[in-house]
C-alpha cells in the first residue's frame, strides 16, 4: 500500500491525497508534525533530505515534491487521461505544474503562509500582487473559447488532468491569505467543477460540495 507522509494543513500534501482519492487508490496517511519539527528528524530526512512534505513510499519507490508525485501517480496509475505523453499536450500540462511552483506559490500560497501561519518573512504586499496577477491570468484562461466552440471546462483539454489537481488547492485556499475570489467568476466555476469530481475530498479551508 502507498504511504503518504504529510501534514493536514498543507495544500501540497492535500493535492496528493486528492489525486489518490480521484484515482481510487488506497493509501496509509502518516502525519508529519511540522510544528514539532518532525520533518527535520533523522528518520524523515532519510526519506527526503530536503526536509519537506509530502513524501510517498510506493514499494521500493520513494518520491518527494508534490508536482513530482502527481506525475508519478498519474503515469503509474492514471494513464493518458491524467497526464498525456504526446508532446504538445504533455507540455501544456507541465506548464501548469511550473505555474504552481512559481506564480501560485509566490502569490496565493505565500499569502496564506503569512496570515494563517504567521510567516512574517514573506512580503505580503508582493504576495498579494502576485496572487491577484495569477488569478487574473487564470480567470482569463478559463474564459477562453476552447476548440472554437465552448468555454474551457478544465485548464487543458475536455477532461481534468494533474494540471487541475496541482493548481486547485492554493487557488481554492486563496481566502486564507485574504485574497477574495469574487472578482474571478470563471475561477469560481472551475473550483466548483473540481469539487464535483467523483472521489473529491475536502480539507480545512476547502469544503466539500453540499449534497442534496
Amino acid at each position: 500500500m502507498i504511504k503518504l507522509y504529510g501534514h493536514e494543513l498543507s495544500g501540497n500534501c492535500y493535492k496528493v491525497k486528492l489525486l489518490l482519492s480521484l484515482l481510487n487508490l488506497e493509501h496509509e496517511w502518516i502525519k508529519v508534525d511540522l510544528m514539532k519539527g518532525e520533518h527535520k528528524s533523522p528518520e524523515f530526512l532519510a526519506l527526503n533530505p530536503f526536509g519537506q512534505v509530502p513524501v510517498i513510499v510506493d514499494g521500493d519507490t520513494i518520491l518527494a515534491d508534490a508536482q513530482s508525485i502527481l506525475v508519478y501517480l498519474a503515469r503509474q496509475y492514471g494513464g493518458n487521461q491524467w497526464l498525456p505523453l504526446d508532446t504538445v499536450p504533455l507540455s501544456r500540462v507541465v506548464r501548469w505544474l511550473s505555474t504552481t511552483a512559481g506564480e501560485i506559490r509566490q502569490g496565493t500560497e505565500n499569502a496564506r503562509l503569512y496570515y494563517l501561519f504567521g510567516v512574517t518573512s514573506i512580503n505580503i504586499d508582493q504576495a498579494t500582487q502576485k496572487a491577484e496577477f495569477i488569478l487574473t491570468q487564470l480567470n482569463q484562461h478559463l474564459s477562453d473559447v476552447y476548440d472554437g466552440l465552448h468555454l474551457r471546462t478544465w485548464l487543458e483539454f475536455e477532461h481534468p488532468t494533474i494540471a487541475d489537481v496541482a493548481v486547485f488547492p492554493y487557488v481554492a485556499l486563496a481566502p486564507d491569505g485574504k485574497i477574495a475570489l469574487s472578482p474571478y467568476p470563471h475561477v469560481q466555476r472551475w473550483i466548483a467543477r473540481v469539487k464535483q469530481l467523483p472521489g473529491f475530498i475536502a480539507m480545512q479551508g476547502i469544503e466539500a460540495p453540499a449534497t442534496v
